[in-house]
């Protein structure tokens, strides 16, 4: 393994960290803020609103995919080239689908942003893993997270700011200067790691991977769906769940497999993989559910349930100096079994909310529901790597990120679920006035799933992480 020195990654935040974060935040939120714009792009192209979820589904089908390749083809060509790659790529098609004039035409470089996006994301984060030492993973990490949680939240309102002021078009135009500053500083400040073993890319394991992840994504955006088509839906996701079967197996008994599956094997990252997992799912449905509540539910203008989403984001913000400290006082477990808690209760809380709730204390149960999922999220992704080797630390990033990519699917999926099963609830109970009951019904069930992914860290011994959590 070749690392080129990174001096910035003796001294806290590094720029590589910020520079990374910055570029993971211009990708989420390019996946979430043109959903308040598809309306008036449904008009620009002459079709319905409805129709454009093929772009959104594409570029999500792109990254599910490319992900699991992306570890091999950053230990092969370096992770500063790569990266760089991935802004130019994801910079270049952001422009051509600002000047896209067919649905087509923007499908397609939907899914060349999906390919750009499926680099930026694992090997960025891997060149972090990499180069920051163990006692400064929590800062590192916790730089890293804020994207995901922050991007879903402002991403909606700033897409409907921008294609209110000025066009939708502006939504992809603002990444050509905002990319080409980071093409610049990537090639500075991304160090060259890449692998000197030139093992040979798992094509089996490759193809098998891409149509589970296919078959896995399509279908579970197929249940989600208002009306679902059985037999289909079935089909696809039997066909996923075996595909996903056999590429366990063959990368179980390949000699040069895609992902290694032996970080599983080290205590902390299997369960950050399956418990966490949970919770990401949980939490990934957060940002779907909370205007569907405000808006459908309550009758609120998008305006007024924008702002009081915001109070997600302020928590999310408000958390961050505070992660590294309450990590070190109480330790990996105790905090996450904690603040896991307390999580739960603020997801479970949602579904106490009425039209009639104050105001203060609506933002209230919003802010501290932000500042709970911040750190549970900033936790488990640090516990995660925590104590993995850095031989395999490639195969865990890439593993990771594949899976991540799963429980953002699955949790919107489930949340559309959760209110189907709301609304026949409702109907049976002859309850339907009750305001925006189908969607707290949904609520419930993403508080259960979080729930059960808590039982997973009871696995945890005491000094779990203690690599990364003592002061040194």
């Amino acid at each position: 393994m070749t690392d080129s020195p990174s001096p910035v990654a003796k001294r806290g935040i590094s720029g590589m960290a910020l520079l990374v974060a910055g570029a993971f935040f211009m990708e989420f939120l390019d996946g979430t803020v043109i959903a308040t714009a598809l309306p008036e792009m449904a008009r620009t192209f002459g079709v319905d609103a409805v129709d454009l979820n093929i772009g959104m589904s594409a570029y999500l089908l792109t990254l599910a995919v490319l992900i699991p390749a992306s570890g091999w083809i950053a230990d092969r060509f370096g992770a500063r080239k790569i990266f760089t790659l991935a802004l130019a790529i994801f910079t270049f098609a952001s422009v051509l689908c600002g000047i896209a004039n067919t649905i087509e035409q923007f499908v397609a470089m939907r899914v060349l942003q999906g390919v750009g996006g499926a680099l930026m994301v694992p090997v960025g984060r891997l060149a972090v893993l990499r180069t920051t030492p163990k006692h400064l993973l929590i800062t590192a990490i916790a730089t890293l997270t804020w994207p995901a949680l922050v991007a879903p939240i402002i991403g909606p309102p700033l897409g409907g700011f921008i294609t209110s002021y000025a066009s939708w078009r502006w939504i992809f135009y603002i990444n050509l200067p905002l990319g080409l500053v980071a093409m610049a500083l990537a090639w500075r400040l991304i160090p060259d790691i890449h692998d000197d073993e030139r093992r040979p890319f798992d094509a089996i394991g490759f193809t098998a991977t891409a149509v589970a992840m296919i078959s896995l994504v399509y279908g579970l955006e197929m249940l989600g769906q208002s009306q679902v088509k059985l037999l289909p839906t079935v089909s696809i996701l039997v066909l996923g769940a075996a595909a996903l079967w056999f590429s366990l197996r063959h990368f179980k008994r390949a000699a040069h497999p895609m992902i290694r599956l032996d970080a599983l094997k080290v205590q902390t990252f299997g369960v950050t993989m399956y418990g966490g997992s949970l919770f990401r799912t949980s939490i990934s449905a957060v940002p779907f559910l909370l205007p569907l509540l405000f808006q459908v539910g309550f009758g609120m203008d998008a305006f007024h349930s924008g702002l009081l989403v915001l109070a997600v984001f302020a928590g999310n913000l408000a958390m961050k100096p505070a992660t590294t400290p309450l990590i070190r006082a109480l330790g990996f477990k105790k905090l996450l079994i904690v603040n896991g808690l307390l999580n739960v209760a603020s997801l479970l809380a949602c579904a106490f909310l009425t039209p009639q709730t104050a105001v203060w204390l609506t933002v209230a149960i919003l802010f501290f529901g932000g500042m709970f999922r911040s750190m549970q999220f900033t936790g488990i992704s640090t516990l995660a790597f925590s104590d993995v080797p850095s031989t395999q630390m490639s195969y865990a990033n890439t593993l990771f990120s594949t899976a991540t990519q799963l429980s953002v699917g699955l949790g919107i999926t489930l949340g559309a679920i959760g209110i189907r099963l709301g609304e026949k609830v409702a109907q049976w109970l002859d309850i339907t006035a009750i305001a925006g009951f189908s969607i707290k019904i949904s609520f419930v069930m993403i508080t259960l799933i979080c729930l059960i992914g808590l039982v997973d860290l009871l696995r945890l011994p005491q000094d779990a992480g203690s690599s990364v959590s003592k002061k040194q």
